[in-house]
């Protein structure tokens, strides 16, 4: 698809298809402000059509940029509300074109919708559902400051996972995938924990499509690492899965306040895998095959 008319209202239509699930019922209230960027960018597209690609080079770049910052909002929600999740999904899916759109060139892959979050207990193992959401782990780094964060505005909880299936599907802890230790060295060890709705989870880039080449961890904590440092990173999942690996800083991610004084999204850095086993690579894969994964803009 390389008709930057067709394109345009290609992205424009699945933008729409997002505006309209965040209208559903139930919708958290702190979401509502992700319209205004939506109906900037289906606006930029719309003069993309009307003008017959005329106008690509002045307004798609001010849409990408108002896509990236809906998706970036929609993406630090953890109230797993199914609305959410569709306009997720929807908004995602026109990242790809804007960005062809405004590169000049064609469309890059629409990142692929993952399941539903109910199907994550039955594949990983059931999540015992938590009081509330999990604030940012802290990590220490030696040798870094650790300045003072302003506390995390309060989430919804999150819903209930359904009843844990019978205890014979579940591994006992004793048979709970782990992969093979990697050898620390003189690696600072930084723990991320995985669950159904942590602010903790995957990404991948538009660069390419295996979550582990193309991708990382991106970790939640107020304590962020330079940019550029190794680490030994010990990931745990829901049902005692766990692996280490090694990685490497790619990116960060400060804690912005918004206009009423919360976190817009919650801080963290995202790290690359540099050194990763079979087995751990695996526990990758069927993780992302049940929750969809954070997408960052690697291009």
């Amino acid at each position: 698809m390389s008709d930057p008319v067709t394109m345009a209202r290609t992205a424009r239509e699945r933008l729409a298809q997002g505006l309209a699930a965040l209208q559903t019922p139930g919708v958290p209230s702190a979401l509502l402000g992700v319209a205004e960027p939506v109906a900037h960018a289906m606006s930029a597209l719309h003069q993309i059509e009307a003008s017959q690609g005329a106008l690509r080079a002045d307004v798609a770049p001010k849409a990408l940029d108002s896509v990236r910052r809906a998706l970036g909002a929609l993406q630090s929600d953890t109230s797993g509300h199914p609305a959410v999740v569709q306009a997720i999904e929807a908004v995602a899916g026109s990242l790809g074109l804007v960005h062809g759109l405004a590169m000049g060139g064609p469309a890059a892959p629409a990142p692929k919708a993952q399941p539903a979050a109910q199907a994550f207990a039955s594949t990983m193992g059931a999540a015992q559902p938590k009081p509330a959401p999990r604030p940012p782990s802290s990590q220490n780094f030696p040798g870094q400051p650790q300045p003072a964060r302003p506390a995390p505005a309060a989430h919804p909880r999150p819903q209930a996972m359904p009843a844990a299936p019978p205890a014979a599907l579940q591994p006992p802890p004793q048979q709970a995938a782990a992969a093979a230790p990697i050898a620390a060295g003189n690696l600072a060890r930084v723990d991320a924990e995985l669950g159904v709705h942590s602010a903790t989870n995957f990404y991948k880039g538009l660069s390419g499509n295996d979550i582990v080449d193309s991708g990382g961890i991106f970790i939640a904590t107020y304590q962020i690492p330079e940019l550029g440092r190794e680490l030994l990173i010990h990931v745990t999942m829901p049902g005692g899965y766990e692996f280490q690996a090694k990685g490497v800083v790619r990116w960060a991610r400060e804690a912005p306040l918004s206009a009423s004084g919360g976190l817009e999204a919650p801080p963290g850095f995202g790290a690359q895998f540099t050194e990763i086993s079979p087995e751990g690579r695996q526990l990758v894969y069927r993780y992302v095959r049940n929750r969809e994964p954070l997408f960052h803009d690697d291009l």
